[in-house]
């Protein structure tokens, strides 16, 4: 059975006009985009069950888009999601009804502020905000502020730890946000210690702390930018730590590890504090415990066959008041998700029960914070 006659001819006629479509199969209306931004909508009028009419309804738009009554493969749903869309033109996909089609849109690489204000009138939700904020064009265009502006909305009723912190990492790119706003998501961190995570991967160096350097830089100052500036890396990453900037980021972190959540919360965290300190990395290699890190650092510290060995066995000699912090610095450079990997195979658990099995990454952890902090551990 074929579409009603007028509901065709309305349907083509919104076809020829439109440059994004949407189907609400609740009450039964088409909703087309023009391109000067109107709204035209065409309530349908069945002649058979509602599912059955829906589903021609999409054939026939496929079947002027893209030539074929196939319609868009859902069943590409996970290639899809990870910006993997190619083979058609992206507008053409926002034709379609489907809302498959609009996430393939919102994550495609190809994607344009003019195409992301069509796919947010077609399916506005977090899910397709976040990706679209993953692209610069997007991010710099019209449609950054008011896909950060929604997120910032929706960010209380947000559950899942994840989405949060890429939620908060996302609208803090520069220009989406105001300081108000800013200053408002990192207060909710107070209670809920997954938004620092956010900050912690956004803007290490500008964290919203009221600290200073740690008291003894001064003593060391000289010294350090001159090694830094001589191109010694671990000089350089040193200094940053014991800035004001640098003690915000570690005093922010030794709170959010005090109670994580959840593993995914875990294990931005961990990712969060390893890039943190990446320049002063030994070793590309992944490890999964705390002694296999302490035990790289350890020979690193002592041998001379890694690159940059002179660069370090340079700084430990210059500044030998401050190897319990150079070697405090290199652990944290080797952390990541790799070394709670182990735990987490065994284990599903959350809040408190996690919190205990990671007690033998966590409580080394912090006391390398709070040595760079200059707390006696």
């Amino acid at each position: 059975m074929d579409l009603s006659s007028e509901d065709s001819l309305r349907l083509n006629v919104l076809l020829a006009n439109a440059v994004a479509i949407r189907i609400d199969e609740g009450t039964m209306t088409v909703y087309g985009l023009s391109k000067d931004g109107d709204e035209a909508k065409i309530r349908l009028n069945p002649n058979c069950r509602a599912d059955q009419y829906i589903r021609r309804v999409r054939e026939l738009l496929s079947s002027n888009v893209l030539g074929s009554p196939g319609g868009y493969p859902i069943y590409l749903k996970r290639w899809t999601r990870m910006g993997q869309t190619s083979g058609a033109r992206l507008s053409d996909l926002l034709m379609l009804g489907e809302p498959e089609a609009v996430v393939a849109v919102s994550g495609a690489p190809g994607l344009t502020d003019d195409l992301a204000r069509c796919a947010w009138w077609t399916m506005p939700d977090s899910d397709n905000a976040r990706r679209m904020l993953r692209r610069e064009c997007v991010v710099k265009g019209e449609m950054g502020r008011v896909l950060a502006e929604f997120l910032i909305e929706f960010l209380p009723f947000e559950q899942e730890p994840q989405a949060i912190i890429e939620t908060v990492r996302l609208i803090l790119q520069p220009g989406l946000i105001s300081d108000e706003a800013r200053a408002d998501v990192w207060e909710r961190g107070r209670s809920k210690s997954v938004f620092r995570i956010g900050f912690l991967q956004a803007c290490p160096d500008t964290l919203p702390v009221d600290t200073s350097e740690r008291d003894d830089l001064r003593t060391y100052r000289t010294s350090l930018e001159q090694c830094a500036e001589a191109g010694n890396r671990f000089a350089r990453q040193l200094l940053r730590t014991l800035s004001a900037s640098g003690q915000a980021f570690v005093q922010t972190s030794e709170a959010a590890l005090r109670r994580p959540s959840n593993q995914d919360s875990v294990c931005a965290l961990l990712d969060a504090i390893g890039e943190y300190f990446a320049s002063a990395r030994l070793s590309l290699l992944h490890f999964d415990s705390m002694d296999s890190i302490e035990s790289e650092v350890i020979n690193g510290c002592e041998n001379s066959s890694h690159e940059d060995a002179d660069s370090l066995h340079e700084l430990l000699e210059l500044m030998p008041q401050l190897q319990a912090e150079i070697k405090a610095m290199l652990i944290l450079a080797h952390v990541g998700e790799p070394a709670v990997r182990p735990i987490f195979a065994r284990t599903d658990a959350i809040g408190s029960v996690m919190r205990r099995k990671l007690e033998p990454v966590i409580k080394p952890l912090t006391r390398q914070l709070s040595v760079l902090l200059g707390n006696v551990v």
